[in-house]
C-alpha cells in the first residue's frame, strides 16, 4: 500500500538541509519512495492514498539517543534534586516496580514520546527484557541496552567500592541474551546494544569485556561519563585519572560507542574522545535542570558524532532541541550559535548516525525508513511561517505534532495515539506512581524530597 502526504512543507533534514514546499512525500510499505513537487509525486503514484498536507511540515522522526523510560515515575519530584540523591533513590523506586509496573511505566513514557514526534530511541535500563514484548508492540523503533556494573559505589564523595565480579558476569550474560533474542526484531525496528553503566561501577575487565562484545556482535555500546563532580571525584580518587582517562586506558573509547552526557569533560578528555570518533548523546533538558551544559562545540570540532537524549523523569524531544539551543547560546556567549536547524540535526541525522542506524533513519530521503512525524503549522505560536525550523525549536510544542510514522505505519493520525490505548495507560500510570512511591517511603521514611505529595492519586471517577 503507497501512502503520498502532498501539498505540505517538507523538511527534509538532508546534508543540504532542504525545505521543499507545495510538496508531497510518497511512502510504500517501510520506505520512502519518492518526494518532491506535489503534482509530479502524486502521479507517479496514481493508486496511493493520499493524505491532505496543506498547512502541514513534515519532519524526519527524532531520535531520543539515550533514556530511561521507567523514570517517568519518578517525575515531579526528582527534577529538582541533584546528584548524590537521584541515584540512590530512583534506583530503589524502581526496583519497587513489579513487572507488569515496568510495562505500564514504559508504555507510558513512550506514549510521550510518540506525541513528541521522537520515532527512535535507545532505552538504557537493567533487564530490559522484562518489557522488550510491549515496547515492540508500540511500534517505535529501538535500540534496547541492558546495563550492567560490578562495582557498588556511593554517589557522595565518601564510600567504598567492592568489585563484584559475579554480578558483572550475569549482566553480560543478560547483555548476551538480550541480542540473541532481540536484535533485528520487528521487521529489524529493534537492535540492541551493550550498556556497561559508568566509570565509577565499571571495572577495567568489565570495560574491556564489554567492548569486546559489542564488537562480537557488530553492534554498539554506550555509558554514562562525565555526568556529575561526583562521579569524576569518585574515578580520581579510585583510577588515580578522570573518568575518560579511565576509559581510554582500558581500551574502551572508539566509533561505536555513544556517551551521554559529557557535561564536564576538559580540553585533555574531550581531545581523546574526538581522536577516538566516540558519538556523544548531548541530554541538554536534564543537564540544564542539573545546572550544567556539555561542550558541545568543543566536542563537535574535536570530530565526536552529535545526539540528543532526554536522560530522565521525560520524554519531550522537543523541549530537549530549545534546551540545546539555548544552553549551548548561553555557554558560548553567542546570540546566533548554535542554529535552530543545527539543533534538529543532532536531534534526528545525528542521533541515528551515532546510534549506526544513519543509512535508514534520521532523515527524509528516496529509499530511507519512512520515519516521520507532521505538525499543523496553523497554530498561533508558529505563524508566520517565514522559517519553519527556527519557529519548532523556538516555539513548537508536543501537541502541534499531529501523526507520527515509523517504518511505514501510522502510531499517530490526526492526534489519535494508534498503538497503544492512551486513556488506560494514563489511568492506570497515574495510580501506579503513587502507589509505588507510597511503597518507597515506607521504605525510606526519611526521604528529604518527597514532601507535600497529595493523598492519592487524581480521582477521575
Amino acid at each position: 500500500m503507497t501512502t503520498v502526504i502532498k501539498n505540505a512543507t517538507i523538511v527534509t533534514g538532508d546534508n543540504g538541509r532542504t525545505i521543499l514546499y507545495d510538496s508531497a512525500i510518497a511512502v510504500d510499505g517501510a520506505r520512502i519512495v519518492g518526494i518532491g513537487p506535489t503534482p509530479e509525486v502524486v502521479a507517479a503514484h496514481p493508486n496511493a492514498e493520499q493524505i491532505e498536507g496543506s498547512g502541514k511540515a513534515v519532519f524526519p522522526g527524532l531520535v531520543n539517543c539515550h533514556t530511561h523510560l521507567l523514570a517517568s515515575n519518578d517525575r515531579g519530584i526528582l527534577e529538582d534534586w541533584g546528584f548524590p540523591t537521584t541515584l540512590k533513590f530512583p534506583a530503589s523506586a524502581r526496583s519497587l516496580l513489579s513487572q507488569e509496573e515496568r510495562q505500564l511505566m514504559a508504555t507510558l513514557s513512550v506514549l510521550e514520546a510518540i506525541r513528541s514526534g521522537t520515532t527512535t530511541l535507545l532505552e538504557v535500563q537493567a533487564e530490559v527484557t522484562d518489557y522488550a514484548d510491549h515496547l515492540e508492540k508500540t511500534g517505535l523503533r529501538f535500540v534496547l541496552a541492558d546495563t550492567v556494573n560490578d562495582i557498588d559505589e556511593s554517589a557522595g564523595p565518601a564510600g567504598s567500592s567492592s568489585a563484584q565480579g559475579a554480578r558483572g558476569e550475569r549482566g553480560l550474560q543478560r547483555c548476551a541474551d538480550l541480542i540473541e533474542s532481540w536484535h533485528g526484531k520487528g521487521d529489524g525496528r529493534i537492535s540492541c546494544f551493550v550498556a556497561p553503566h559508568a566509570p565509577e561501577t565499571v571495572s577495567p575487565g568489565l570495560l574491556r569485556q564489554s567492548r569486546e562484545m559489542a564488537e562480537k556482535y557488530d553492534v554498539g555500546y554506550t555509558i554514562h561519563l562525565s555526568q556529575s563532580p561526583n562521579e569524576i571525584e569518585s574515578v580520581m580518587r579510585a583510577r588515580g585519572v578522570p573518568p575518560t582517562h579511565y576509559l581510554f586506558a582500558n581500551d574502551f573509547l572508539g566509533p561505536r560507542l555513544v556517551l551521554a552526557h559529557c557535561r564536564y569533560v576538559n580540553s585533555a578528555e574531550i581531545a581523546l574522545l574526538g581522536q577516538a570518533g566516540c558519538g556523544v548523546s548531548n541530554n541538554a533538558a536534564i543537564a540544564a535542570r542539573r545546572g550544567a551544559a556539555a561542550p558541545v562545540k568543543e566536542l563537535l570540532a574535536a570530530g565526536c558524532g552529535m545526539g540528543m537524549g532526554t536522560d530522565n523523569m521525560a520524554e519531550d524531544m522537543v523541549e530537549v532541541m530549545r534546551a540545546g539551543l539555548f544552553l549551548e547560546r548561553v555557554r558560548r556567549n553567542d546570540q546566533m550559535d548554535p542554529q535552530p536547524e543545527d539543533v534538529l540535526e543532532w536531534a534526528s541525522r545525528g542521533g541515528a548516525e551515532i546510534l549506526g542506524l544513519g543509512q535508514e533513519t534520521g532523515s527524509l530521503e528516496v529509499g530511507k525508513k519512512a520515519d516521520l512525524f507532521m505538525i499543523n503549522m496553523m497554530r498561533p505560536h508558529l505563524v508566520p511561517t517565514l522559517r519553519i525550523v527556527s519557529g519548532f525549536v523556538h516555539n513548537g510544542q508536543p501537541s502541534d505534532v499531529q501523526s507520527v510514522m515509523v517504518d511505514g505505519r501510522w502510531l499517530m493520525q490526526d492526534g489519535k495515539a494508534l498503538t497503544i490505548d492512551e486513556d488506560d495507560i494514563v489511568r492506570r500510570a497515574e495510580q501506579t506512581g503513587h502507589d509505588v512511591w507510597q511503597r518507597l517511603l515506607k521504605k525510606y521514611p526519611n526521604v528529604p524530597f518527597a514532601v507535600n505529595l497529595p493523598p492519592g492519586p487524581v480521582n477521575l471517577s
